[in-house]
C-alpha cells in the first residue's frame, strides 16, 4: 500500500493512496478463511466448503469489505504519521470508478483541509473584569410589587363607571359568523382582564369604555392562522354583556402572599428573590466577561484557518440572521442567501475562537460528564411537554444532536478553566450598568 502526496498549499492537502491487487487479493483470503469454519452450503459438512467455492459464493461482497478496510486503514495510518487532524470529513474518491475491474490496483484520492497549528495561550497573562451587583433593597421590593401584582383580585367599580385598560369585565357573549352562532363561541360569567391579550385581536379594545348592564356587539376577524380552521380568516360578531366592571387591587405584601409562591413568610420569601436576582446578576456578569475573555482572545492568537469552516460558519450566519429578519418564514424552501463581507468577518472569529478553545480542552482533558449530558437532554426535553420519552430516543440515535447539545457545555467548562488561571478583579456596578452591559453584547 502507498500513500503519496499531490498537494499541500496551506492546509489544503490531497494525497493519492494505492491498494496494490495482490494486497486486496490477500485480504479476500484472509477472511474467507476466517469466515470458512462457520459456512455451511449443501452438499458439504459445516466448514468444509472448498475456498474456491467460497469465493465464487462470497468473493465480491468481501472484496468490497475489503477496500473499504484497506483505505480506512490507510487513511487512519496517514493521520497517525501526519499527525494531520482533518477540518471536516475527507473527500475520497476511487480513480476510474465503475470501470474498475477485479484484478486491478485500487487508487483513491483523498483531499481534506486540516486543522491548523494552534499556539499556546499564557491564561496568567490575561486581565479580565467580573461586575457585581448586589441584591438591594429596592430590588427585591420591586420584585415583589411584580408578584402582588400578578397575584392581584378585582373588586367592582362603582355603579355606572366606564371599563379601561386593566380592569375585568365580566361577561355573557355568543358569537355568530353570517348571523349564525358558532360552536365554541359562547360563554357566561367570564371574567376578561381588558389589555391582556387573552382574547383574539380588537375584541378587548372594543369593551373599553363599557358599563355593567351594556350590551356591545364587537366585531372581530378571525386571524389566517387561527388554530380552528373553520373559523380562521372570517368575521365574526360576539354579542356580549357587560355583567360587572371590576378594578385590580394588587395583593398585600404580607405573609400570605409569600405562602401562595411557596415561602413560609415574608422575610423567607424576600430571602429566595434575593437569591434569585443574585444568580440572574452572576448569570449575566459571567456572559459579561465571557464576552471579555473571548474579545482578549481574539487580539491575543492569531492562526490560519480552514476556508471551508470559515463558508460553512458564515453560510449559518447569514441564514440564522434572515430568518430573525423574516419571522414569518418558518421553512427553509427560498432562494440562496449570499454571506456578506461582516458575515465572512464574524464567521472568522467564531472559528477561531472555536478551534482555540477546543484546543485548550483538548491538551487539557476537558470532556463532558455523562451526567452533565443527562441534565442537558432533560432540559432541552421539558420544552416539549408530553413527548420527553420520544426526545430521549430522538437524541440517543442522533449523533449530530448529542453534539450540539454538549457543545455549549465544553464551551463553557473550558471557559471556567481559563477564567481561573486569568487575573480576575471585581467591579461593583449597579443593575442598570449590568443591563447596559448585557445589550452590548448584540452589538456583536
Amino acid at each position: 500500500m502507498q500513500v503519496t502526496e499531490t498537494l499541500k498549499d496551506g492546509l489544503k492537502r490531497s494525497y493519492t493512496i494505492t491498494v496494490p491487487a495482490a494486497d486486496l487479493d490477500a485480504k479476500v483470503n484472509e477472511k474467507l478463511i476466517e469466515a470458512q469454519p462457520e459456512v455451511e452450503m449443501k452438499g458439504f459438512r459445516k466448514g468444509k466448503v472448498p475456498m474456491a467455492l467460497l469465493k465464487k459464493q462470497f468473493g465480491q461482497r468481501i472484496l468490497g469489505d475489503a477496500m473499504q478496510d484497506a483505505i480506512d486503514g490507510a487513511m487512519k495510518s496517514h493521520f497517525e504519521a501526519t499527525g494531520d487532524r482533518p477540518a471536516l470529513q475527507p473527500k475520497v474518491e476511487m480513480q476510474g470508478g465503475e470501470n474498475w475491474k477485479e484484478g486491478d490496483d485500487v487508487v483513491v484520492e483523498m483531499s481534506y483541509e486540516a486543522l491548523p497549528e494552534i499556539p499556546e495561550v499564557d491564561t496568567s497573562a490575561l486581565t479580565l473584569e467580573k461586575l457585581v451587583v448586589k441584591a438591594d433593597e429596592a430590588a427585591v421590593t420591586e420584585a415583589l410589587e411584580n408578584l402582588a401584582k400578578s397575584a392581584k383580585n378585582f373588586e367592582d367599580r362603582k355603579k355606572g363607571t366606564k371599563a379601561k385598560d386593566g380592569d375585568q369585565v365580566v361577561i355573557d357573549f355568543v358569537g355568530k359568523i353570517d348571523g349564525e352562532a358558532f360552536e365554541g363561541g359562547a360563554g357566561e360569567d367570564y371574567p376578561l382582564e381588558l389589555g391582556s391579550g387573552s382574547f383574539i385581536p380588537g375584541f378587548e379594545d372594543q369593551l373599553v369604555g363599557a358599563k355593567a348592564g351594556d350590551e356591545v356587539a364587537v366585531k372581530v376577524s378571525f386571524p389566517a392562522e387561527y388554530g380552528a380552521k373553520h373559523l380562521a380568516g372570517k368575521e365574526a360578531v360576539f354579542d356580549c354583556t357587560v355583567k360587572a366592571v371590576k378594578a385590580p387591587k394588587p395583593a398585600e405584601i404580607d405573609d400570605e402572599l409569600a405562602k401562595q409562591f411557596g415561602a413560609e413568610s415574608l422575610e423567607a420569601l424576600k430571602g429566595q428573590i434575593s437569591e434569585r436576582l443574585e444568580a440572574e446578576y452572576h448569570g449575566a456578569a459571567r456572559a459579561v466577561m465571557k464576552r471579555g475573555l473571548l474579545d482578549a482572545l481574539d487580539k491575543l492568537v492569531k492562526f490560519d484557518l480552514p476556508p471551508s469552516l470559515v463558508e460553512a460558519e458564515a453560510g449559518q450566519i447569514a441564514h440564522q440572521l434572515w430568518h430573525d429578519e423574516n419571522p414569518d418564514v418558518h421553512h427553509h424552501d427560498h432562494g440562496s442567501i449570499e454571506p456578506t463581507e461582516e458575515h465572512k468577518a464574524l464567521a472568522e472569529r467564531r472559528v477561531r475562537l472555536g478551534l482555540l478553545l477546543a484546543e485548550i480542552g483538548r491538551k487539557e482533558k476537558v470532556e463532558v460528564s455523562d451526567s452533565e449530558m443527562t441534565q442537558a437532554v432533560m432540559m432541552q426535553a421539558r420544552q416539549y411537554p408530553g413527548q420527553e420519552r420520544a426526545f430521549f430516543e430522538f437524541v440517543q440515535k442522533n449523533p449530530q444532536m448529542q453534539q450540539q447539545l454538549r457543545a455549549p457545555i465544553f464551551e463553557d467548562k473550558v471557559v471556567d478553566l481559563v477564567v481561573s488561571g486569568a487575573k480576575v478583579t471585581e467591579k461593583e456596578v449597579s443593575k442598570d450598568d449590568l443591563q447596559k452591559a448585557v445589550e452590548a453584547l448584540d452589538e456583536l
